[in-house]
């Protein structure tokens, strides 16, 4: 097995462990490489393109230098019950009843479960550095996943994966 494989395998383990409100779970993770990779590189140049929008080229490039890509994301998160407002409703169920498709993902989502997905992302990175992988965390590489059909979560973000002389993810 890759030493690559065995970090990101890692990084999925901490990620799903990662402390969550309440105690429950609405973390998924994935892990792609090898023609999965030069598959989603495509998808997000042609995606920037399609959507007019910027620097899907430019992550696509990371991604295809890249030994492998973590997903990390939440699907059906149910609400913390808790009444907060912190996702701009009053209510947990104002916020059930508006959920629905977005341009790049399916909101809104409960901010609880938004911190959980972003500990889970933390611990993922940091199991990362543990081992010297050079890594960043990029929403578009979430967004093409999702819209490709790579996973059907409704909240995603992705974390690729490099090991070199110099981190190819900044001074880019």
């Amino acid at each position: 097995m890759d030493a690559i494989e065995i970090v990101a395998q890692m990084m999925e383990i901490s990620a799903i462990t990662a402390p969550k409100t309440k105690g429950e779970n609405f973390i998924l993770v994935k892990t792609l490489k090898g023609e999965e990779l030069t598959q989603l590189a495509s998808a997000m140049i042609a995606f920037g393109e399609r959507k007019h929008k910027s620097n899907f080229d430019r992550d696509a490039r990371n991604v295809m230098k890249s030994a492998a890509v973590v997903l990390i994301g939440i699907k059906d998160a149910e609400t913390a019950g808790l009444n907060c407002g912190a996702c701009g409703y009053s209510t947990c169920a104002e916020l059930e009843t508006t959920r629905q498709e977005d341009e790049e993902f399916r909101g809104p989502t409960c901010a609880y479960r938004l911190l959980d997905m972003g500990i889970a992302l933390g611990s993922a990175v940091k199991t990362a550095s543990l081992f010297n992988v050079d890594n960043r965390i990029m929403y578009r590489v979430g967004a093409v996943a999702r819209d490709t059909g790579l996973v059907d979560w409704d909240f995603v973000m992705g974390i690729p994966l490099s090991v070199s002389g110099k981190n190819i993810y900044f001074d880019r």
